[in-house]
């Protein structure tokens, strides 16, 4: 079949899960690459392929994935498309232009808010590599569970060994959002262990930056040569080699993209006890920060943000550096998990079969449905309708305290 894959398509986490579904898809199907115009990773050999097509821009707000509706269709006609999926296609037009066109719809499932979840209804399938993600959407009839997992070829370690004898280093991946990804937490707990440790962090933009209330903390912990910082984009399978334990304090994650990747590369976990973070990590390879208390995001996501008791991550990180001795035992087990359920190539065998058993696209989308859908896209992206609700209670204000004078003169 013609699968058509809509998605980020650069160096980062969302382009790498469309990278495994292309992956696995190929396999039996001609699959294309729709890349959105928020960035284009044009002459690099990792991501311009002569199956990609860097879609044109759209000159709506960046916030609905940037894509122009009528290359979109352009790309869909020329190249047979029969399929398309969406990867955190957060606009919904382009869908229901596929609807119209009768084209089959999938969803990658990542973002989503309470108000949207009823939407996902236009689909024709969704993917869910988490069970926290299947749970919430277990009553869509092609709701298709596919475990996520890694290439176990890509990300594999290079030595069981400590990488600087005599200590334990810690890695840490903070790509472009070190906020969501509880680098400030992780910098705050590791200021207060113990003994021969240090940290690496990677990061795709300068962490000073980024976390200028930690300056002073980044500052000390780097001239004592206990911190260091890579603020760079590295292609797979990155940095994972420079440290013999992966601490990932997130607060909030879809996926949990970099822990499967960290197993497999042989690093036992400190991570959130929070799924789907602690779907992938147990007693047997890694350690669970208890989380202080939840907050719900400004954006609305479904699920709210929980950050770890800075404590208790202190903690974890200690245990590893008093059990120095046990490390090489430690990574062996984390590879082990990776080997027997985070290999992408097994978990995703069942995927194309999933989809090609879906014949006929949903052409019978309720007209309430749709009614709903195109009121929340015009709250939502209208420039109009946004200036109005950020100053309609000032507008209420002012017509009030209006009244209010007319009454004393």
């Amino acid at each position: 079949m013609h699968i058509g894959i809509v998605t980020t398509w650069f160096e980062r986490g969302a382009a790498y899960v469309s990278k495994q579904y292309y992956d696995s898809l190929s396999q039996n199907n001609d699959v294309y690459i729709y890349a959105r115009g928020e960035k284009y990773a044009t002459d690099d050999p990792v991501w311009d392929q002569d199956y990609v097509t860097w879609g044109k821009r759209s000159h709506l707000p960046p916030v609905i994935k940037s894509l122009d509706l009528a290359d979109f269709k352009k790309w869909i006609l020329n190249n047979n498309i029969q399929i398309v999926i969406f990867n955190e296609q957060t606009w919904w037009e382009p869908v229901l232009l596929c609807n119209e066109m009768g084209i089959i719809t999938g969803a990658y499932i990542d973002y989503y808010t309470q108000d949207t979840v009823p939407f996902f209804a236009c689909y024709d399938f969704l993917l869910c590599n988490t069970k926290r993600h299947q749970d919430v959407f277990k009553w869509h009839p092609n709701c298709i569970f596919i475990p996520w997992g890694t290439d176990t070829d890509v990300f594999k370690p290079k030595c069981f060994k400590p990488v600087k004898d005599g200590w334990i280093t810690f890695f840490h991946n903070a790509g472009w959002s070190p906020y969501r990804k509880g680098t400030d937490l992780l910098l705050k707990a590791f200021l207060d262990v113990k003994g021969n440790a240090r940290l690496v962090i990677h990061s795709q933009g300068k962490i000073a930056d980024i976390l200028p209330d930690l300056g002073d903390q980044i500052d000390k912990l780097t001239e004592s040569g206990r911190l260091i910082c890579y603020e760079e984009s590295v292609t797979a399978p990155g940095l994972y080699h420079l440290g013999d334990v992966y601490v990932y304090p997130s607060r909030l994650d879809g996926i949990g993209l970099s822990v499967a990747e960290a197993l497999s590369c042989g690093l036992p976990i400190i991570t959130s006890d929070n799924p789907p973070m602690n779907e992938f990590v147990c007693s047997e390879n890694g350690k669970l920060a208890k989380v202080n208390q939840y907050i719900s995001r400004s954006d609305g996501y479904y699920w709210p943000e929980g950050p770890v008791n800075i404590t208790d991550l202190t903690r974890c990180m200690q245990y590893y550096v008093d059990h120095y001795s046990h490390i090489e035992e430690y990574k062996q087990s984390a590879r082990k998990t990776a080997e027997c359920s985070l290999n992408w190539k097994k978990n995703s065998q069942g995927v194309s079969g999933s989809i090609q058993s879906i014949n006929l696209p949903n052409n019978n989308i309720p007209e309430e449905l749709m009614n709903k859908i195109r009121k929340y896209e015009l709250q939502k992206y209208n420039p109009i309708y946004r200036v109005w609700k950020n100053h309609h209670y000032l507008y209420i204000m002012i017509c009030e305290m209006m009244q209010i004078k007319k009454m004393i003169s």
